[in-house]
């Protein structure tokens, strides 16, 4: 099924009868709070299932899933999921190494919560975005990296688990030694290398 740009492909508080495997373009989830703030939960990829926690613990679903950009998907109900993993019990390894994926990434941020100062953990955060989202611009220089995917400062915010005042701030502070420049809903990474050192990481494969 194919999903222009914008559109919601899952609603929070929905039953979950089905899920989504992505097969081309990148998607945002989101979570609206009781006071109505909306946290970015994550980004997900061509390859990848949303919508699969809902259908696994039978509950609404906890998150909204928008198309960043023209996303195609194929729908899943359970029955077909169920049918299929017990046909390929191998497969179940496969999707439990990434619902585990997404746990880890979860308590890395818990950790750098109470680990580094603010500019850090923001860091931490594009390095990973660079990693699995960032394009080599037209000039082709290496080690700059524009984000394959337009994200507001708020968003970037609740990826980091900062108020909104201090992602600011931190950003700021990146763009000033040169890690960083800063457009509307546009990050470019200007040095890779420079910016992976300041954030004391390592090469892990990032958790999206």
């Amino acid at each position: 099924m194919l999903y222009p740009k914008h559109r919601m492909l899952l609603r929070q508080g929905d039953g979950g009868k089905h899920l989504l495997l992505l097969t081309r373009g990148v998607v945002k989830v989101l979570a609206s709070s009781e006071n109505g703030m909306d946290v970015l939960l994550g980004i997900r990829v061509a390859g990848e299932l949303v919508g699969e926690m809902a259908v696994f613990e039978e509950k609404p679903r906890s998150g909204s899933v928008f198309a960043c950009g023209e996303v195609s998907a194929r729908i899943i109900p359970l029955e077909v999921l169920e049918g299929f993993l017990t046909r390929h019990p191998e497969a179940i390894k496969a999707l439990v190494a990434s619902l585990s994926a997404r746990l880890r990434w979860a308590n890395q941020r818990r950790i750098d919560s109470r680990s580094y100062d603010a500019p850090v953990r923001l860091a931490r955060v594009l390095v990973e975005l660079g990693r699995a989202h960032g394009r080599t611009p037209p000039e082709g220089i290496a080690v700059r990296k524009v984000l394959g995917v337009t994200i507001s400062q708020s968003e970037l915010a609740s990826l980091c688990g900062l108020a909104l005042p201090t992602t600011e701030k931190a950003l700021a502070s990146l763009s000033r030694k040169g890690l960083v420049e800063r457009s509307y809903r546009r990050i470019t990474i200007c040095d890779m290398p420079s910016l992976v050192e300041f954030a004391k990481v390592g090469d892990e494969i990032p958790y999206w």
